[in-house]
């Protein structure tokens, strides 16, 4: 499902093969760590090949094709259970629009009083005069 890659434009170090740069991903998503602190001896490749890699595989459109195939494997199996299926609002758009918002009341002709000073003379910390 991942794009092949196209040709080089630059020369330079081999391209990581997606595989790997999957497991360096997942290492950093798992451990926490932050991406220039993937260890290089792990074969994973620098952090920045990693971090980058997600980013062409959104572009190339390889996590849709990847959610259709996984869909379809699991419809085929009879292992879709659409009861359980939850819609995110972020990625689903409305049908139709909410009610209108309430505009806000104003506090300017009923201000609240001051917390930090009183009004009274005899409130007052300050000793001049």
């Amino acid at each position: 499902m991942l794009p092949e890659p196209g040709t080089k434009l630059v020369a330079g170090r081999p391209r990581v093969p997606d595989r790997q740069a999957l497991c360096g991903i997942l290492f950093v998503l798992h451990t926490g760590i932050q991406w220039e602190y993937l260890p290089q001896e792990l074969g994973f490749g620098s952090g920045m090949t990693c971090w980058r890699r997600p980013a062409a595989w959104n572009e190339a459109g390889v996590w849709e094709k990847l959610h259709l195939g996984l869909l379809k494997k699991l419809r085929s199996a009879k292992q879709l259970d659409w009861p359980r299926a939850v819609i995110d609002s972020s990625h689903v758009r409305a049908a139709r629009r909410g009610p209108k918002a309430v505009a806000a009341r104003s506090t300017v002709h009923g201000r609240a009083a001051s917390t930090t000073s009183s009004p009274t003379a005899g409130a007052s910390r300050s000793r001049c005069r």
